[in-house]
């Protein structure tokens, strides 16, 4: 037995040589204009150290301004309808949602390439197809590194992120940010800050992530047009790809992030503007709808193949079971046995039984490759953030006793 562990270790180190150093460290965070640019000022050593003071930096970059500038202007407490420290939207934006799409980076990039190199590792990527599959990465990492790409980016945050984020997120009262005037709304000088540095900084990262996300998504697509060595045998029932469904717990810091946003979005709804939580249901139904398109959709991009799998193996195990199983009936049932062969620990019953385990596990072949974890999981990262906001419905004592009825 220990022999076998330690041959598996040998062959999957000799497929690790085939792949190119570029390959094998190949990210998704690490390279572009920006990290380049946070390396140069220290708050990234490489590959992404220095998380915590990469957070703190920002976010006080993004958030202190907002405090002290409040704060001469007399806005910081008081004064108006909601003064800055009563503004859950922005604490929620900058002091939660803001550190966790940065602290994504360190999960995603550690999980994504465990999960990429897993095509090799399970020999779904044959040494044959590893030229191509190598290609794909290059293409992904040119299009990562692009400098107009992200000048993109930022030029569409400038421009359209600051008009749409006045015009549509900004509650419609005197606020810390903002003064009700004959003429509409008038920026204080936090307001000004806010607009025109924080919130870019914000939809620049998040946008930057969606940017990101698309290029998984383009990366996979390329790998499912690949000749891929797919099983349609394989316990996962996914014909070998079900380590993909791991995808949705690496992206979970990214995935709370939005949910935070809509949870401080909500809270202020919810305390200034006198709406309660459930007629924000389409919300929060079309914001958890996007979060699992972003956390499962580019994985399901392999759904044809699966699907083609199961057609296919159904058609060749099928085929393989009658013969078998005609086989089995001419021996045993019909009596072309041999005399001297007992049929109490045949080989022949274990063998029926296999394969009809075989047959099984390929008629379950699931169409996406991910399972019932992986649904779970974003449903709790979506879900937590926003558990509190249940508290403006009923007390705490009642929200206990509504969890422990519905697990008890």
């Amino acid at each position: 037995m220990s022999g076998q562990p330690a041959a598996a270790q040998n062959e999957s180190a000799v497929r690790s040589e085939l792949l190119s150093d570029t390959t094998k460290n190949f990210s998704l965070v690490l390279g572009g204009p920006l990290y380049q640019y946070l390396v140069r000022v220290g708050l990234v050593k490489p590959p992404l150290d220095r998380l915590g003071w990469r957070i703190i930096v920002i976010t006080l970059f993004a958030w202190a301004p907002l405090l002290v500038l409040t704060t001469l202007s007399g806005r910081l407490v008081s004064g108006v309808k909601v003064p800055f420290l009563s503004d859950f939207e922005v604490h929620f934006r900058f002091l939660v949602a803001l550190p966790l799409l940065i602290g994504a980076e360190v999960t995603i990039n550690r999980r994504i390439r465990t999960l990429l190199r897993q095509f090799v590792d399970r020999r779904i990527i044959t040494p044959a197809v590893l030229p191509k599959f190598e290609s794909v990465l290059q293409s992904t990492i040119r299009l990562r590194n692009s400098a107009a790409v992200e000048l993109g980016l930022l030029a569409f945050v400038v421009i359209a992120g600051t008009l749409w984020s006045r015009g549509v997120l900004a509650l419609q009262s005197d606020t810390w940010y903002s003064a009700m005037t004959d003429g509409g709304k008038a920026l204080t000088p936090a307001g000004s800050w806010y607009h025109f540095v924080s919130l870019p900084i914000v939809q620049f990262i998040a946008l930057r992530w969606y940017f990101r996300l698309l290029l998984l998504g383009r990366l996979l697509w390329q790998v499912s047009r690949l000749n891929l060595n797919l099983v349609p045998t394989h316990p996962d029932r996914c014909c070998g790809l079900g380590f993909l469904g791991e995808i949705a717990f690496a992206m979970g810091p990214f995935l709370m992030a939005h949910s935070v946003l809509l949870s401080g979005y909500l809270a202020n709804r919810i305390l200034y503007e006198g709406i309660p939580l459930p007629d924000h249901k389409i919300e929060i139904a079309v914001v958890a709808l996007f979060l699992y398109l972003l956390a499962l959709g580019p994985i399901s991009v392999f759904t044809p193949g699966l699907i083609r799998q199961r057609r296919e193996g159904l058609h060749v195990y099928g085929a393989l079971a009658s013969e078998y199983v005609i086989g089995f009936q001419k021996k045993w049932i019909d009596g072309e046995r041999p005399s001297d062969e007992p049929f109490v620990g045949s080989a022949d019953i274990q063998s029926l039984a296999d394969l009809a385990n075989s047959f099984e596990v390929v008629e379950q072949i699931r169409p996406f490759p991910f399972g019932r974890s992986s649904i779970v999981a974003v449903a709790v990262f979506v879900a937590l953030p926003l558990l509190p906001l249940s508290l403006t419905m009923f007390s705490f004592q009642e929200l206990i006793a509504r969890l422990l009825k519905v697990l008890l």
